[in-house]
C-alpha cells in the first residue's frame, strides 16, 4: 500500500471517537460484530442484550483483566482478524499480534455465509483480512499492519498478563443470530361462486 494511501486512512483512524459511556445495550450482528449503544436497535436481524450499568462501564473501559494503556487502545480500535484454515499468511498474520502482545479475536472463514459477511465487514473476499477499529486490511502485508496498530496506540511490545489466552478462532457467521420473521401474505377467497341454499326440493 502507497504511503500516499496510507496517509489519509491513518488520519481518519486517529480521529475517531471512543465508544460512549452511556452504552446500555450490546448488539451482536449476524456478522459476530459487536456494537455498543444507548439507544434499541429496530433491526430485528441481531442479538441485543440489555447490560447492568457495571456491565457497561466494562464495555467502555475494556477488559479490566488488562493494563490501562492497553485496554484504553482495545476499547477504541478492536482488532479482528479474518482467517481460514491451511493458510499459511494467516498463519504469519496471527504470529504478528501475538509477538507484539495485541488482543483480538479470530473470525474463521468456512461457509459461504462467512465470505458474504467478510465482504460486508472488509471489502473483499480475501484471507487474511484485519480490522483496527473501523478500519479493513486486505491481505498480510507486516509494514501495513504494523504501521496501524502503531497509529492506533498498541505497544510495539507486550503488555499482555503472563496468563492471557490466545484466542480460538469462532465462525464469523453466528448460527445462533435469529433469523428475520418472515412475511406471511394471507391467500384470497376462491373467485367461485357460493352453492345455492337447499330448499329441499330435488330434480
Amino acid at each position: 500500500m502507497k504511503t500516499s494511501t496510507l496517509r489519509p486512512l491513518i488520519l481518519a483512524l486517529a480521529a475517531l471517537p471512543a465508544l460512549s459511556a452511556l452504552a446500555q445495550y450490546k448488539v451482536v450482528r449476524p456478522d459476530g460484530s459487536v456494537t455498543y449503544t444507548d439507544r434499541p436497535p429496530i433491526d430485528s436481524n441481531v442479538r441485543v442484550t440489555t447490560m447492568s450499568r457495571n456491565a457497561a462501564q466494562q464495555a467502555t473501559n475494556g477488559d479490566v483483566s488488562l493494563p490501562l494503556e492497553l485496554r484504553q487502545v482495545v476499547t477504541r480500535y478492536p482488532v479482528t482478524l479474518y482467517t481460514s484454515a491451511d493458510c499459511p499468511p494467516c498463519d504469519s498474520g496471527r504470529k504478528l499480534l501475538q509477538q507484539r502482545g495485541i488482543p483480538y479475536s479470530e473470525k474463521r472463514i468456512s461457509t459461504e455465509e462467512d465470505l458474504q459477511a467478510l465482504d460486508r465487514a472488509v471489502g473483499g473476499r480475501s484471507v487474511p483480512a484485519l480490522n483496527v477499529g473501523p478500519q479493513p486490511l486486505r491481505g498480510f502485508s507486516e509494514s501495513d499492519w504494523t504501521v496501524f496498530l502503531d497509529t492506533a496506540g498498541y505497544p510495539r511490545e507486550s503488555k499482555l498478563p503472563r496468563n492471557w489466552p490466545i484466542p480460538a478462532p469462532t465462525p464469523l457467521v453466528d448460527k445462533t443470530a435469529p433469523t428475520p420473521a418472515r412475511t406471511v401474505i394471507p391467500t384470497l377467497p376462491s373467485a367461485e361462486p357460493p352453492e345455492p341454499p337447499a330448499t329441499g326440493i330435488r330434480f
